[in-house]
């Protein structure tokens, strides 16, 4: 069974959804997809920034890494989502690593042509901007927490933070949709994995933390929030 066509894997991505099929034509008409397999990059940090890419099926970790070598986790980004956020009306190269962690259909348009039609349709733009701003005030969000909070209620605190973005709700807990390991969770927040496995093993004795047969966290979230306010 072939991949749906490129207005059909639009139409899943949410800030598309409502637009009209005249609306929607002209990026139809600049857009391609493409297959990823597991652990193949879609771009490097510092490549020419030309493309914006929407996550139509599978899931895409977003990472820094400074000159050592070392990897700084910005987020596992999902289905229906959009990256490069800082990817508009600027020049430059692309701010960190895109690596595919589950086989993805890729929808990448160039972002000189996408700009000239969130130029010629303000609603749109609107919603960009709007996603935009969701981000910025999460970076600031996460910043204040590093200023703010010690190892273990930023831990807590990504953990909350993973219930929103990668979390589905069963019952009264949240169910991770990725497995991350404790050295991931740990490069999420520049702190080390010791520090984790720690916090985890509390969290786990108080059953704030557990882990589903299948290998995924089960998170309750009342009691994470508990835990810090």
């Amino acid at each position: 069974m072939g991949l749906p066509s490129i207005r059909e894997q639009l139409k899943g991505v949410p800030l598309f959804r409502e637009l009209t099929s005249e609306e929607l034509d002209p990026i139809v008409e600049i857009s391609q997809s493409r297959l990823y397999k597991q652990k193949m990059f879609i771009f490097m940090q510092d490549d020419p920034l030309d493309r914006v890419f929407f996550i139509q099926s599978g899931k895409v970790k977003i990472y820094k890494s400074d000159m050592h070598g070392k990897e700084q986790i910005v987020s596992v980004l999902e289905a229906g989502e959009m990256f490069p956020h800082a990817g508009f009306f600027r020049k430059g190269g692309y701010p960190a690593h895109a690596e595919v962690i589950e086989e993805s259909n890729i929808i990448f348009t160039p972002i000189d042509r996408f700009e000239e039609i969130l130029i010629k349709n303000p609603e749109l733009c609107i919603k960009i901007f709007k996603v935009l701003g969701e981000k910025i005030i999460d970076l600031q969000k996460r910043l204040e927490e590093q200023i703010l909070l010690n190892t273990q209620e930023q831990i807590i605190m990504l953990l909350l933070r993973l219930c929103r973005s990668n979390g589905e709700k069963i019952d009264n807990r949240f169910k991770l949709t990725t497995q991350f390991t404790n050295r991931e969770l740990a490069n999420m927040i520049g702190t080390t994995r010791e520090s984790v496995s720690r916090t985890i093993s509390v969290l786990k004795k108080k059953h704030i933390v557990d882990v589903s047969p299948d290998g995924y966290y089960l998170l309750d979230h009342m009691k994470l929030h508990d835990e810090i306010f």
